[in-house]
């Protein structure tokens, strides 16, 4: 469901008249700074992770409705990783802004930190993604003015921000294919199993009376209140497998289905769906129904929430094994395994910085999205950069450099007289490379994942002091411009694939992060440029290329120009995207 924000109390976008806005500002952010007080607190004196779920949506909507001027409802979040708890006097800080607006929705990027008073101390609590929609009159979708970026960080966002969108979009589809692709009867964990807790013992339904206090000021319930409304039964569910006070670790991306208001009744169910050694998965339902209780009630949302228990030191503590009720319990008891599987894909896959992810992840249809996510988003990343130095002109070529701690990226490019649409189409077919990169042997085409994603056996020549060809399993992933201003992308980074391992006539090479850019300047010229993050085993080629030693990197780019000029007409290569 959609919902609303209207409280405005705590957040600033300017911090008043005691201090003045730095220039560079982004004018859609927003601050907000609470101190955590025993009202916001559990048990433990921790804050209630609904109450921070509250602030967080606050702040988001408020930045939202400063890009759109007008109201603004919750569509979804992203998932959520709360990485420590918050203790009561601690401060805590929320800094919001749009990363980029599309037709009617947005994107807006939550950071949350705590600030110890005391001590001094800051610490990152959770980085967060949610999607806003602009209401006119009545309801109706507002079309929103495009965002433009100015800071380096801002620039990535924005970038990424439409790969994320993409994501979003097939999430209930990589479930669906991971489900059809698995066994029907998902593995039992080996514990002793005599003492599992039935899954209906965990059950909760609570009813929550919507009072203008939990609403805006267009009467919809806050999108944030409902959160940590369906946070409290969640937490009452996992308790009652544990007979302990669990901890929230994780929320799974979720979409409002549609509003309520003031007035409604909101039920709120929830359940243990499994049980895993140290971790257990609660799923919740809201539903809304008004003064009539003859309507049919209205599904609100869907939220999959991950909790564990900590011992004294901190450290999960092994829970018990649930057993699923017949029919529905194990139907969910099966999603949650496979839930898990995706949560660990898009945490470690999505996620995690570049260095800190095995280069050749293997690549499997349940990760599929997140691997081509993590693919375009890397070079994206690397496209981004601010501090790129212009190392050597040839003619028309124009080589630049990256130094950074511990990669030197390379980006090489050109103005050539072709539409940007058909060198798109030529570049991303590794399987014709070899026509102008004479550093490639073959290129086969091992699987055709989708029609944006591929994957290649590449065969390219000896490297210098090396006695055999090199090979590489390629995951190349390319993508069309969401809006004016975008390039069109290819991206290319090594995968492992078990049906092509490594072999011993030839040195398996790997790369991190490499591919083409390509914007059009008019309907005739484009700009194309390729980055390359050079591996280890690459570098001595591109230093000697970067110090005018060798001119080898700047004559395959006029080389591919030649390609591209004679093959701009061939009419029966635009039906062939690959």
């Amino acid at each position: 469901s959609r919902q609303g924000r209207g409280q405005r109390s705590c957040c600033s976008g300017t911090l008043g008249a005691m201090a003045s806005p730095s220039p560079a500002r982004n004018p859609t952010e927003v601050q907000m700074s609470q101190l955590v007080l025993p009202c916001h607190t559990n048990h433990r004196g921790e804050l209630s992770t609904g109450q921070l779920l509250k602030w967080m949506d606050t702040a988001a909507c408020l930045s939202a409705e400063r890009h759109a001027g007008c109201p603004c409802v919750t569509a979804s979040m992203d998932d959520i990783y709360f990485e420590h708890t918050i203790s009561v006097g601690q401060v805590v800080n929320i800094k919001a802004k749009v990363n980029r607006a599309f037709n009617s929705s947005m994107e807006v990027g939550i950071q949350v930190s705590y600030e110890d008073l005391c001590s001094g101390k800051h610490c990152s609590i959770c980085k967060a993604y949610a999607t806003f929609v602009a209401q006119g009159p009545m309801g109706s979708k507002v079309r929103l003015e495009p965002l433009t970026p100015q800071t380096e960080e801002e620039k990535i966002e924005y970038s990424i921000a439409a790969e994320r969108r993409r994501m979003r979009l097939v999430h209930k589809d990589t479930l669906k294919d991971l489900l059809t692709s698995s066994s029907q009867e998902t593995e039992r964990e080996t514990r002793d199993g005599s003492g599992a807790v039935p899954a209906e013992r965990t059950r909760v339904e609570s009813v929550e009376l919507v009072l203008p206090p939990h609403a805006n000021h267009q009467g919809n319930t806050f999108g944030g209140q409902i959160m940590a409304w369906m946070e409290n039964v969640a937490t009452i569910a996992a308790s009652r497998l544990c007979h302990a006070h669990p901890t929230l670790r994780a929320i799974e991306m979720f979409h409002f289905r549609g509003p309520s208001q003031v007035g409604d009744r909101l039920v709120l169910k929830a359940i243990v769906n499994n049980a895993f050694k140290n971790s257990m998965e609660v799923g919740v339902c809201a539903e809304a129904y008004g003064q009539e209780m003859s309507i049919s009630r209205r599904h609100i949302n869907s939220a999959f929430m991950t909790f564990v228990v900590l011992d004294q030191e901190g450290h999960p503590r092994t829970l018990p094994m649930v057993a699923p009720e017949p029919g529905d319990g194990e139907r969910r008891y099966r999603e949650a395994s496979a839930r898990k599987k995706i949560r660990l894909d898009r945490k470690y896959v999505v996620s995690c910085k570049q260095t800190e992810v095995p280069l050749s992840v293997p690549w499997d249809q349940s990760n599929k999205v997140y691997l081509s996510y993590n693919n375009v988003s890397a070079l994206k990343m690397l496209v981004a950069k601010a501090n790129w130095a212009l190392a050597r002109e040839k003619e028309k070529v124009r080589m630049y450099t990256l130094e950074e701690d511990k990669f030197l990226s390379f980006r090489i490019e050109m103005s050539v007289c072709i539409p940007a649409s058909r060198a798109f189409s030529l570049l991303s077919n590794l399987r014709r490379r070899h026509e102008w990169d004479s550093h490639y042997v073959s290129a086969e085409l091992v699987q055709k994942v989708d029609d944006d994603d591929m994957i290649y056996h590449v065969v390219s020549q000896k490297l210098r002091n090396e006695n055999k060809p090199q090979d590489f399993v390629i995951l190349a992933s390319r993508r069309k411009p969401c809006s004016k201003g975008d390039p069109y992308v290819v991206a290319f980074r090594s995968v492992t694939l078990p049906t092509h391992p490594a072999r011993a006539e030839f040195t398996r090479g790997e790369t991190l992060c490499s591919g083409f850019c390509i914007w059009p300047e008019s309907e005739e010229m484009s700009k194309v440029a390729y980055y390359n993050q050079a591996m280890p085993g690459y570098l001595n080629y591109v230093t000697t290329n970067v110090a005018g030693l060798s001119s080898d990197i700047c004559s395959t780019f006029e080389a591919c120009e030649k390609f591209l000029l004679k093959n701009k007409e061939d009419l029966i290569s635009r039906l062939q995207d690959f």
